[in-house]
């Protein structure tokens, strides 16, 4: 039983193209795998979500989307917002669970960081994570404002003795200023390993033979990949 919480250091950092990279590089090795969505927000009923973009470029079919709110806002806001009963933790915890019994790897996406609140009670996705005894792949940007964020989820994540799986940069620009070059040492150092992964800004775009490709470049052998965090940073003459 393997499940693995793709969580982000914000909203927008590319915490869905992440998981299906994973997704992807599982499928090709021909594990089982599902993908659970435990929360949509910001997309009406029919409208595309998350997981429609997984399914795209993974080819993993397996999805699991367990509520949905139209209002662009956290879980438990976005209930509130629509007049509708927020989604049980709980739940989906058991619900996780039984997938992972007959999946080789069930990946949870998380909605925005580690402590959005999916309910009035607070509960985040890091409680679900630390119910499932899953490890999380944390998502962070590349540039500015991204080492705080960064610091402060690891941090989070280590007083509620939650499992790293590794720091993946989500969107690696095309062309790299001072900023994000300077944040991939510190990115490690606060993580206290190497990055496991890096994926160019532009990939969600792909096909998923292209996306494959990439996925397989910019992922750790960890996750599946080959990746090399020492042969990423000479690329960039960040070392001799």
């Amino acid at each position: 039983m393997s499940v693995l919480v793709v969580s982000g250091t914000d909203t927008g950092v590319g915490k869905t193209v992440v998981t299906a990279a994973v997704a992807a590089l599982a499928r090709l090795r021909g594990s089982s795998v599902a993908v659970v969505k435990p929360a949509q927000t910001g997309a009406a009923p029919g409208e595309p979500g998350d997981l429609d973009h997984v399914i795209r470029l993974s080819g993993v079919t397996t999805t699991f989307e367990l509520a949905r709110y139209p209002a662009a806002l956290s879980p438990a806001a976005a209930a509130r917002a629509g007049d509708a009963a927020p989604m049980s933790l709980e739940a989906a915890a058991g619900r996780i669970g039984e997938l992972a019994e007959t999946h080789r790897l069930v990946l949870v996406e998380g909605t925005g960081g580690l402590l959005v609140r999916y309910d009035e009670d607070g509960a985040t996705i890091a409680d679900l994570a630390r119910a499932l005894r899953a490890q999380v792949l944390v998502v962070a940007r590349a540039g500015l404002g991204t080492l705080n964020h960064t610091a402060l989820t690891l941090e989070a994540m280590a007083n509620r003795g939650l499992g790293l799986a590794g720091v993946v940069i989500g969107s690696w620009p095309a062309e790299p200023g001072a900023a994000e070059l300077s944040n991939v040492a510190d990115l490690e150092m606060l993580a206290a390993r190497p990055l496991a992964g890096v994926l160019r800004e532009g990939v969600g775009a792909l096909g998923p033979d292209e996306f494959a490709e990439e996925a397989r470049r910019g992922l750790a052998m960890t996750l599946g990949g080959g990746f090399d965090s020492t042969a990423f940073k000479r690329r960039l003459r960040l070392l001799p």
